[in-house]
């Protein structure tokens, strides 16, 4: 049997079974609570292995993987950004964020504020910075199946991305987020052993000796000693100011993006307590920790064994490093047909990432649109549980035929990079607003407001006249030359404007509630009246103690 046919077989088999994952969840999808936040029955360590399984996307597997094996040191920069970030989470904003919401980000901001324009803004933020990470997961995709099948024709790739963006869309509409959270755990575990697997091989060819791997990598790179020194990607010398400032603004957007991201955010809803929330946020440290080692060894292991020659022939962004790997270390360690067959499973697996990546992300944009613009913008507050879900999955459609075509345009950029765009835009509008919201008392409407338009409008602004649509060899649109803000990532300006634009819009409006402040501080810290059961009310006075007698 060929790679392709096994690879097909595999995934298939992947499909079916997490298609009758999603149907056996939908029974128990009964009301919104369901919908969007799972009952709110997963336990600690089971919302740990979906936080993994939503977190380790394509740009983590195929991405960062291929990001090393093409500039080595610079690439695992990524990796060390992506796992920093959840420091962040888990210290500032896992717990509280389970305790002040109930099913999205904008129910912690609308709490103490005017919800309406809070809502709006907080939704429009979700459906973008969801989109942006949608990108990345379709690119992906696309090279994935022009590897396996050595298609280079733009519509066989294209096909791909429609045949993503449908089986996404089924896992939303129909199973909601148990569907969602089950295919999750279930892609999180073939992720770590096919990823653990090929690790093991590449180590056992060089004898578990990781200063050989990276001696070969690099001798094999053609860059010799450079390869395993910072400054090969970013910071060159050719690049100057520009460079070194794109270097931060990068490090800026990894770090703080992840308490950003919606669809990470919403995943804090689906335990049913606040202890559980820290315990998923460990236990998805630990799993992302030790895969992020793993991509130490695919990515230097990819250099070492296929060659960043050869990597970038295939796929000049890198994209198809670690599928290019698990063929290689396969015909090495097991003939041709180990090679056929380990290509076919690592294929199935970075196949399943993708679809549970880009579920996770299509209900966290559904649910926002249908939550906070339809229910309580739109409808002001009266729609019912059983229209909100439907508007939800209408919204699921919309936002995925949206994703597939954006993503049938960007296939020449790494999906690493595309992700890191992805959590600059959370980091420069989301973040701000719910640490504002959280822990400052003078925050108000037009602070909120403010944080996330300016935030997100100019990340999207500086992105737009970059070098990343326009006037590179490697832009959206090589055509064209359009751009005039110099670095590929606007961290370093969006963030702190989004802050700005955050105190800013605060100082210059009256508007101030203490008293709902004081509400969501006892919220945040102890639970009390989350969920959307009622206003906190302090615990009653203990019984008065008797003195002798």
């Amino acid at each position: 049997m060929s790679h392709e046919t096994l690879a097909i077989v595999l995934f298939l088999t992947f499909v079916a079974a997490t298609l009758v994952i999603t149907v056996r969840a939908s029974r128990n999808t009964k009301d919104a609570t369901d919908f969007y936040a799972g009952g709110r029955s997963f336990s600690g360590v089971q919302n740990g292995l979906a936080i993994g399984g939503d977190y380790m996307s394509a740009a983590s597997f195929l991405g960062i993987a291929g990001l090393i094996a093409l500039y080595g040191y610079d690439g695992f920069l990524y990796s060390i950004g992506f796992l920093v970030a959840w420091l962040v989470a888990l210290l500032l904003v896992a717990e509280l964020l389970r305790n002040s919401g109930r099913f999205t980000m904008a129910d912690v901001l609308a709490f103490r504020m005017s919800p309406r324009p809070v809502r709006t803004a907080a939704g429009v933020s979700t459906i973008a910075v969801s989109i942006f990470y949608l990108l990345a997961q379709m690119v992906g995709a696309g090279a994935l199946v022009a590897l396996l099948f050595g298609f280079t024709s733009e519509f066989a790739k294209g096909a791909t991305i429609v045949l993503v963006g449908a089986l996404m869309i089924i896992y939303v509409v129909v199973g909601g987020m148990k569907g969602t959270t089950w295919v999750q755990i279930v892609k999180a575990v073939l992720l770590m052993g096919g990823a653990t697997l090929v690790t093991v091989l590449v180590l056992g060819k060089f004898g578990f000796n990781l200063s050989t791997l990276l001696r070969d990598a690099a001798e094999q790179s053609g860059k010799s000693g450079q390869f395993l020194e910072p400054g090969l990607r970013y910071a060159t010398e050719s690049q100057g100011l520009s460079g070194k400032l794109d270097l931060i603004s990068l490090g800026l957007a990894l770090v703080l993006g992840t308490a950003g991201l919606p669809h990470i955010l919403i995943r804090f809803y689906t335990v049913p307590t606040a202890r559980d929330a820290r315990k998923s946020v460990l236990w998805g440290i630990g799993i992302i920790g030790a895969f992020y080692l793993l991509t130490l060894v695919l990515g230097f292991g990819a250099a070492a064994l296929v060659g960043t020659k050869e990597i970038a022939a295939e796929n000049p962004a890198g994209n198809t490093a670690a599928p290019q790997l698990a063929q290689e270390i396969g015909e090495r360690v097991f003939g041709e047909a180990g090679g056929t067959i380990l290509l076919a499973v690592i294929a199935a697996v970075a196949f399943a990432t993708i679809l549970a990546v880009v579920a996770g992300l299509t209900l966290a944009s559904s649910s926002s649109f249908a939550h906070d613009l339809y229910a309580h913008v739109i409808k002001k507050g009266k729609a019912s549980e059983r229209d909100e879900v439907r508007v939800a999955r209408i919204s699921a459609f919309v936002i995925g035929a949206v994703a597939i075509v954006l993503g049938i345009y960007a296939q020449r950029l790494n999906v690493a990079f595309l992700v890191a765009l992805a959590f600059a835009v959370a980091a420069s509008g989301n973040l701000p607003a719910i640490l504002y919201s959280l822990f400052w008392k003078r925050f108000n409407t037009a602070g909120a407001v403010s944080a996330i338009y300016g935030g997100l409008g100019s990340a999207i602004l500086l992105v737009v006249f970059s070098p990343v649509v326009s006037g590179s060899e490697k832009a959206l649109f090589t055509g064209a030359d359009f751009s005039w803000f110099p670095l590929e990532n606007p961290g370093i300006v969006s963030i702190p404007f989004g802050f700005l634009c955050g105190w800013l819009g605060t100082v210059l409006s009256k508007e101030h509630n203490a008293a709902k402040y004081a509400e969501i501080e006892v919220r945040s810290l102890t639970g009390a009246g989350a969920e959307g059961v009622g206003p906190a009310t302090p615990p009653p006075p203990a019984p008065p103690v008797k003195k002798g007698p």
